[in-house]
């Protein structure tokens, strides 16, 4: 059944009105009448009710064995994969940005591709004073921050591997994306519910809003903030006392070498550049090409399906999709134009391209809006270099210091390591498409929660627990 926005509302509405108002019941004992929100399915009006579910969740989740966190992981693969293509075009029509192949193929891929309990692993020590076990243990309730451009994957990647490591979560989704997200956390509730026992391991807060977010930092009962998100949250999720793991802005940068398979390199370019219209946060932004296979590499742009802009045209397109906000009148992304199609940014810029276009790109000068700022859109800018170390210094300037991820499409390996050391970032790709170090079309496994601000890096598990060490004092060594 395909469920529009007014059906959604109705499902929010309904399970909230069988809910009812709550007492408030945080505190580090739960009383008996917690059992009321059972049946809620994850559905909540207020953070401290969805907090206080979670908790009783976490509890309920803490006291079974670890085949049951596998078992409740495999209802959320199961159901992120055989519903991939209903919630994916809901996402993509409540959202209206992005392309539906990849919403689906984003919700499938995480369903496959997110990493479970086989990521927690016990280290044992022995030695002449006993034995000593690590292990690896939940934190509690999390409170998770996600973004319009993700909304359900990232929930459904963040819920397989929190869950996977003990713990429950609540949500607080960016308002734009908040219906897919009720729908999709009501459905892997609801089976959970069936085959586990246990509801509410997954809240979210129907009518998010700024301070539904600060009172789930707040909240004495959350125990870890996830922040996948813009600056601006994950400052005050860094400000709010608690530990925080934080997912920040990228602006990737591209280089090009002389050495490179130009045909590879655009192949690349345009499939990571324009999947989901730029919306990944690991997206290629901006490439900076060597002056002396400059022309080639735009031809081969072009042989690859790519739509070339010229200089007036670029800068049609730069009045419509670069707008100036904030006190200082910085520089950012047009919203009308964030996510949209190739051939709705080609024609503000006077061009009519098939629909079919993925990508448009043209050459600009380094201090081109387009190359500053994380466009989030399928517009490519293409800057020339006097050689690679130019290149790379401009890859380094332009990436501003996040240390989210770098690109490059060489063959030569001093070339790769000299960037690779220069940008220090989260992830680095040779010779391949963005999404290719995530597990998608190259080794690895799939988050969309990457913490490169606070250091974890792409999201297991392991990120969200803590360290436990239980020691026997001279004995159990048995050798």
């Amino acid at each position: 059944m395909q469920l529009d926005e007014n059906t959604i509302r109705s499902v929010v509405a309904q399970v909230l009105a069988e809910v009812g108002p709550m007492p408030s019941l945080s505190g580090p004992s739960m009383p008996d009448s917690a059992n009321a929100f059972e049946g809620s399915h994850g559905i909540f009006g207020n953070a401290s009710d969805a907090v206080t579910a979670a908790r009783r969740a976490f509890e309920q989740l803490r006291e079974r064995p670890m085949e049951d966190r596998k078992r409740v992981i495999d209802i959320i693969r199961k159901i992120s994969i055989e519903n991939c293509e209903e919630l994916g075009l809901m996402e993509m029509r409540e959202t209206g940005i992005g392309r539906p192949e990849h919403k689906i193929e984003k919700l499938r891929a995480l369903g496959e591709l997110s990493p479970g309990t086989e990521f927690l692993q016990t280290k044992a020590f022995s030695g002449d004073h006993g034995l000593a076990i690590i292990e690896r243990a939940p934190f509690g309730v999390i409170a998770a921050i996600t973004p319009v451009t993700h909304s359900l994957p990232t929930i459904t990647g963040n819920a397989v591997s929190m869950i996977a490591g003990g713990n429950a979560v609540v949500v607080n989704p960016h308002p734009s994306g908040r219906l897919v997200a009720v729908e999709g956390v009501r459905r892997f509730n609801e089976e959970i519910a069936r085959e586990v026992g246990i509801d509410n391991l997954i809240c979210v807060i129907a009518e998010p809003t700024l301070e539904s977010a600060a009172e789930l930092f707040g909240h004495r009962d959350v125990a870890l903030i996830c922040v996948t998100g813009g600056p601006a949250v994950g400052r005050a999720a860094l400000n709010s006392g608690k530990r925080a793991i934080v997912a920040g802005p990228g602006n990737p940068p591209v280089v090009v070498d002389e050495t490179a398979d130009l045909d590879n390199a655009a192949r690349c370019i345009i499939q990571g550049g324009a999947y989901d219209n730029n919306l990944l946060c690991i997206a290629e932004k901006e490439v900076f090409v060597v002056d002396s296979v400059f022309d080639d590499m735009m031809a081969a742009m072009r042989r690859a399906g790519a739509v070339q802009l010229d200089q007036a045209q670029i800068a049609k397109l730069t009045s419509v999709a670069i707008t100036q906000v904030g006190d200082d009148n910085h520089d950012a992304a047009a919203k009308d134009y964030i996510g949209k199609d190739a051939a709705v940014l080609a024609a503000a810029a006077g061009v009519k391209v098939p629909e079919s276009c993925e990508l448009v790109f043209g050459e600009t000068d380094e201090h081109h809006p387009f190359v500053s700022v994380e466009q989030m859109m399928p517009f490519i800018p293409f800057v020339r270099a006097r050689d690679v170390d130019h290149a790379i210094a401009m890859a380094k300037h332009y990436e501003h210091g996040f240390r989210h991820t770098a690109i490059i499409h060489s063959r030569n390996v001093h070339n790769m390591t000299k960037m690779g050391k220069e940008l220090d970032t989260t992830l680095y790709v040779k010779n391949g498409p963005c999404m290719a170090s995530l597990g998608l079309g190259g080794e690895g496994y799939l988050s969309f929660s990457i913490a490169g601000p606070t250091g974890e890096g792409v999201t297991t598990p392991d990120t969200f627990t803590r360290e436990r060490r239980c020691s026997m004092i001279d004995e159990l060594r048995v050798v």
